[in-house]
């Protein structure tokens, strides 16, 4: 089952994390997959934690940079490799945030130092995802369902994303989400025990 946990885990977190910008001001690695975190942060052992642009490729896997080029793609809407401040207000419009204020969107611009290209995109990420633990960027990820912090999300809501955004889950596959994920009997989802289940699989069953 533990195999089964986390195929299924995997897929819902690429959905979220390829459709959600922060909730927060600055660039957070709510776009990236669980498992680029934890690489990343090997990689960065590995290499001594170089930071540059100049060596930001080689801090990351071919198969980690085609994602963040998947990522950059969504929120450069007029499609001229700059992200600028109506690309964000766009691609926060298409998420259904109408009300993101104009200091946020230039605190995130200003983190560039200057055209956000995507080498620059890349480095951004790159330090956001120094050492970050990939329980941790899935959470972060939910955040923009959960306002409050609840630690809970409406399951019809979640349904609608998986079906809609990204990948698009059918109805079965939603299904088979939804049957590892702990859903309280008013319809919400209790997240953060979903992520647990999806950064550690059924550890319960298999002890």
């Amino acid at each position: 089952m533990a195999v089964y946990y986390r195929r299924v885990g995997d897929k819902i977190t690429q959905a979220i994390h390829k459709t959600h910008l922060a909730s927060s001001p600055g660039w957070e690695p709510t776009f990236i997959h669980s498992d680029m975190a934890s690489k990343k942060a090997s990689n960065k052992r590995q290499r001594g934690g170089q930071k540059s642009s100049s060596n930001v490729f080689s801090m990351f896997e071919q198969s980690q940079i085609q994602e963040f080029k998947e990522a950059f793609g969504c929120i450069d809407q007029d499609r001229d490799g700059v992200i600028k401040k109506q690309d964000l207000k766009e691609t926060y419009a298409q998420l259904g945030k109408l009300n993101v204020k104009e200091e946020e969107l230039d605190e995130m611009l200003n983190e560039g130092k200057g055209p956000i290209n995507f080498t620059v995109f890349l480095t951004l990420f790159g330090e956001k995802l120094n050492g970050t633990d990939p329980e941790d960027t899935i959470l972060a990820a939910f955040k923009p369902f959960d306002p409050n912090g609840t630690g809970f999300v409406n399951k019809d809501e979640f349904r609608r994303l998986l079906m809609n955004q990204a990948d698009k889950f059918t109805a079965e596959e939603v299904d088979q989400a939804f049957t590892l994920a702990p859903i309280d009997p008013t319809g919400n989802i209790d997240y953060k025990s979903l992520c647990y289940i999806i950064t550690h699989g059924d550890e319960k069953e298999e002890s």
